[in-house]
C-alpha cells in the first residue's frame, strides 16, 4: 500500500477580484492536475493563467520536494478568498470623488498523490576476472 500525502501551494495578492477567479477555479477544481492544465490553456479567461501556473508550482513541489508520482496527482482543494483591497478615487462633476476598489486574491491549492515506490538497488556483484585476481 503507498502512502498518499497533501502538498500545498499558494498565490497571495493576486491582482484579480476573487469572484472572477471562483469562476475559473471551478472548472478545475477535484480533477487531475493534467486534466486541470488541459482545461485552463483552452480557458479564455484572463484567471486561467496565474490559476495554471500555480497548479503548475504545485505540481513541482508535490514531485520534487515530496517525491509524488506526477500522473496520480489530483487537485483536492482549490480554495479562493478576498485579499487586500486598494482603495482609490475616481474625479466627478462639481469636485465630487467618486469611490471604487481594486480588489486581489489569495488562491491556495492543494495536491494529493502517491508516494513513488523506492527502487531496491542489489550490491554489484563483482566480475569472474576480478574474483580470480583477488585470490
Amino acid at each position: 500500500m503507498a502512502d498518499t500525502f497533501i502538498v500545498r501551494a499558494s498565490a497571495k495578492g493576486l491582482r484579480l477580484s476573487p469572484r472572477k477567479v471562483s469562476l475559473v477555479a471551478g472548472l478545475v477544481r477535484g480533477r487531475t492536475v493534467a486534466d486541470a492544465l488541459t482545461i485552463l490553456q483552452y480557458t479564455p479567461k484572463r484567471a486561467a493563467k496565474p490559476l495554471a501556473k500555480l497548479i503548475t508550482a504545485a505540481k513541482a513541489n508535490a514531485v520534487n520536494n515530496s517525491g509524488l508520482q506526477e500522473d496520480g496527482l489530483v487537485i483536492t482543494q482549490l480554495q479562493v478568498t478576498a485579499g487586500p483591497r486598494l482603495k482609490r478615487f475616481n474625479p466627478a462633476a462639481m469636485g465630487r470623488a467618486l469611490p471604487y476598489q481594486k480588489k486581489a486574491s489569495h488562491v491556495l491549492v492543494e495536491v494529493t498523490g502517491q508516494v513513488k515506490p523506492k527502487k531496491t538497488e542489489k550490491p554489484a556483484a563483482k566480475p569472474a576476472a576480478a574474483k580470480k585476481e583477488a585470490k
